[in-house]
């Protein structure tokens, strides 16, 4: 029997490399003769670089650079492809794990994930991939971009400080000493997300509350974003207000698109061609796939449903079972492919303790899995 263990980062409990090792612990003990592929995997979020070295030889660089809450932070990308391609994360200089429980998106600066992507154009790459996901930041890629050159000013032509908030006052962006690399570099933003910059869907309303955005905090940062996006067309020409995924990272995604010649793709798709997944998963019998939460927002093309297309291309008949710490929407996760799926979260528990617990309890559910499929393989 061929089982494919292939999960998400339960976020702010396990990397995708420790789910897949909790899984697999389950598994393990009732089917110790099957063929086992682990293949943690990201769809651009934290944990982004570490996937892809998990399969594809690579070069980690290491930086100090400006943290989200504008503190100094260690952070990494890798070189891969014989130094040609580089690979970023927005959550290593710009995560919400590096807050330290301390949740600002009106101040909180993507500064840091330019610095990085300076860094690797500084190491002569031709291609730089950037995965938008897991950002505290909600400033449209501001910090970003003046982390590589651009200055934004208020209509007394003061510099505007760091942070979202403070592009309410945005009146010109001079980007005359904006670094030519980036015209010249290509640069692939791996996202899951649609989202455009602002509106109803937008980067603000949607993300906003998950990064300790308010009510008006929220309100406060959409009118940001949207005077962001006005000044943003009248200087360049780009009209990224609507434009799909521009949203992604806190808005770093539109900053991009707008700025430079990056263009969108999906995270998990991204994450399956480097790391090969497809072939893995010739004749597969069992996938086991999942992350934090199975819900709605499963099929807008997060880590578990790009695995399981990816898996039933291969192996049509291939039994798929979802692990997650919360389920919700059930019948529209049945209605996307999945056999069966399953909460690790035993009983009625707190937060933290469920997020400090999630590798024990993960490996418990994979094992009482394991037990039940043991009585029809």
């Amino acid at each position: 029997m061929k089982i494919i263990i292939a999960p998400d980062s339960f976020k702010e409990s396990m990397t995708a490399s420790e789910a897949a090792q909790a899984i697999y612990a389950g598994f393990k003990p009732i089917f110790p003769t099957a063929t086992y592929e682990l293949i943690p995997l990201a769809d651009g979020g934290e944990g982004f670089v570490d996937t892809i070295l998990n399969t594809v030889p690579g070069k980690i660089y290491t930086y100090q650079v400006m943290g989200p809450r504008k503190q100094s932070v260690t952070a990494k990308l890798a070189v891969i492809e014989a130094g040609k391609i580089a690979l970023l994360e927005t959550a290593a200089a710009s995560g919400l794990q590096l807050c330290n429980g301390i949740k600002d998106p009106l101040t909180a600066t993507s500064y840091g994930t330019g610095e990085l992507l300076k860094h690797a154009l500084d190491l002569g790459v031709e291609h730089i991939i950037l995965g938008l996901g897991g950002s505290a930041t909600n400033d449209g890629g501001a910090g970003l971009l003046q982390a590589l050159g651009a200055k934004f000013y208020d209509r007394s032509h003061y510099e505007l400080p760091l942070g979202g908030i403070h592009l309410q006052a945005l009146e010109k962006i001079d980007i005359s000493a904006l670094d030519p690399r980036l015209q010249t570099t290509k640069i692939t933003l791996a996202s899951d997300v649609a989202s455009p910059f602002i509106g109803p869907n937008g980067a603000s309303v949607v993300f906003g509350p998950q990064k300790g955005a308010s009510p008006n905090a929220v309100l406060q940062l959409e009118q940001a974003l949207t005077n962001f996006s006005q000044v943003i067309k009248a200087t360049c020409g780009q009209d990224i207000a609507t434009t799909p995924g521009a949203g992604a990272a806190g808005g770093i995604g539109g900053a991009l698109l707008a700025f430079t010649n990056a263009t969108l793709t999906s995270g998990v798709e991204l994450a399956i061609a480097l790391t090969d997944l497809e072939q893995k998963a010739t004749a597969a019998d069992i996938l086991l796939t999942g992350e934090g939460s199975l819900d709605s927002q499963t099929k807008l093309g997060k880590t578990p449903l790009g695995v399981l297309r990816a898996v039933r291309s291969v192996s049509p008949d291939c039994t798929v079972i979802g692990l997650a710490g919360k389920v919700e929407a059930v019948a529209e996760l049945y209605q996307l492919g999945f056999d069966a799926v399953f909460s690790c979260t035993p009983g009625v528990i707190n937060l933290e303790r469920a997020l400090r617990s999630g590798s024990k309890h993960l490996t418990q559910t994979a094992n009482e899995i394991a037990h039940l499929l043991q009585k029809f393989v």
